[in-house]
């Protein structure tokens, strides 16, 4: 069975980038949240500001994000930087090969590439969900890299549907990550297509198993999990739930103390959301 989608490969990292990726000819085009860089065709950028400002609305209050009248405005406001083409944009912020764009917490900037097809229906939604989502849990939790990578694949509402599909698709192949092993996986890491992954899963009929895995099947099988968690509890258990559980995290509860705030009589620990997690792909919901 073949899906004709892409999963976005991005990374967010805590520090800023090196300076060589500022280092380019930039003109700047400025918004109310937004301060668009570019290099290239300013129709585009006006796009990706335009866009930028909906996005903003949107996944602010998806994620049930305080409002308040100085958020990411004037010289708050996020940057984004767009590279010419994907080769300028690689070899000035080193980013693995591939990564399609990445999300700069601390100095708040978004920077990516002029690619012509999912830069403003993708790309721009899950950066910015990633930023949202940073200021608010901010940096002290407990924050499992899954849940912020998922947060931005859910923002790509267009993907939603498909991405089910590979989720269930994978679950009835018993091609599953274990959550425990998602718990402990730093993707950021995984750079390298040819080597060969060992992980732990749990097969449809409840047996341990074992998955080999090549790097990129890795990042892809993550993403994919990551999205497909984050779904499951927003949709299962509805928004309010789950900025209730993000909330937890912010204020210095463990991921299962959280989880047992936010869903006392649903999910107590990481085996039992694993177990509603598969139950939910079981159904194919």
């Amino acid at each position: 069975m073949k899906f004709i989608f892409c999963i976005l490969f991005s990374l967010v990292v805590f520090l800023s980038p090196a300076a060589k990726s500022l280092a380019e000819d930039w003109k700047e085009l400025s918004a109310d949240h937004f301060v668009v860089y570019y290099t290239g065709d300013e129709k585009f950028a006006k796009e990706v500001s335009e866009k930028a400002e909906v996005y903003y609305q949107r996944i602010a209050t998806d994620l049930g994000y305080p409002r308040y009248s100085e958020f990411w405005t004037w010289d708050k406001r996020v940057k984004i930087y767009i590279f010419p083409d994907r080769h300028s944009f690689i070899n000035s912020t080193n980013q693995p090969n591939w990564s399609e764009g990445m999300a700069d917490y601390k100095g708040k900037k978004i920077i990516s590439y002029a690619w012509n097809r999912g830069f403003v229906e993708s790309l721009l939604p899950h950066e910015m969900a990633h930023l949202i989502f940073r200021d608010f849990v901010g940096f002290r939790g407990e924050i499992p890299l899954w849940l912020d990578e998922g947060v931005a694949q859910w923002e790509e509402e267009a993907k939603r549907s498909q991405i089910k599909q590979v989720a269930k698709k994978r679950y009835d192949d018993s091609s599953i990550i274990s959550l425990s092993d998602m718990m402990n996986l730093d993707i950021r890491k995984v750079t390298e297509d040819d080597k060969v992954y060992i992980r732990s899963t749990r097969m449809k009929d409840g047996q341990t198993g074992v998955l080999f895995l090549s790097g990129n099947n890795l990042v892809t099988t993550y993403y994919i999990q990551s999205v497909s968690l984050v779904g499951f509890l927003i949709e299962r258990f509805g928004s309010y739930s789950f900025a209730d559980f993000c909330r937890q995290l912010r204020d210095g509860k463990g991921l299962e103390e959280a989880l047992r705030f936010a869903y006392p009589t649903y999910i107590r620990s990481l085996d039992e959301l694993e177990t509603k997690w598969r139950e939910y792909l079981d159904k194919g919901q």
